[in-house]
């Protein structure tokens, strides 16, 4: 039974990009709860579905194309019906912009908090670090009102910091 739910939660984490690189919104759904909780850093974060699909649909209609790789999930089942999955990232966004080259991209972590819900695994909340990036920061940049953070993280640094709820769930376990 672990190892199904394991391969569930595996299967969703995998499932956000395919909704993310072909904007289809209606997908988060099947991802996230209605009352998720996402930080992306300071000032991307949002609560609430429905404020999360309006924003990614529009920081992400720019783009010409994207491309988010997950790997290296390791999942933690808390009881039944809640878990913890830790997973990289790597993101590439294309976008023509007046100087600098049109490529950027990074790599980084979700921290993910999951619930069972009678539709299935679903992320309650999702904490998105950047562990790296590289090209032109302005390709990222496609709306005003959510600055790009530049700021990068060490997943060693912020587990011993406390600050990694999967890791948190594992000490619990």
């Amino acid at each position: 039974m672990a190892a199904e739910q394991i391969a569930e939660i595996v299967n969703l984490i995998n499932f956000y990009p395919i909704a993310v690189d072909s904007q289809q919104w209606h997908l988060f759904d099947r991802i996230f709860t209605d009352d998720v909780e996402a930080d992306f850093g300071a000032p991307a974060v949002w609560q609430g579905l429905a404020p999360l699909k309006q924003a990614f649909a529009a920081i992400h209609e720019p783009f010409a194309s994207t491309q988010h790789a997950t790997r290296g999930h390791h999942v933690a089942l808390v009881g039944e019906d809640r878990a913890t999955c830790l997973s990289y990232i790597h993101g590439r966004f294309i976008r023509e912009v007046p100087e600098g080259g049109n490529m950027f991209e990074s790599i980084g972590w979700y921290d993910d908090a999951l619930v069972r819900t009678p539709a299935g695994w679903r992320i309650a909340r999702r904490i998105c670090r950047t562990q790296w990036c590289g090209g032109n920061p302005l390709v990222l940049q496609t709306t005003p009102d959510v600055p790009v953070e530049h700021i990068l993280h060490s997943l060693r640094t912020d587990a011993r910091a406390g600050r990694i709820g999967h890791f948190q769930a594992l000490a619990d376990g």
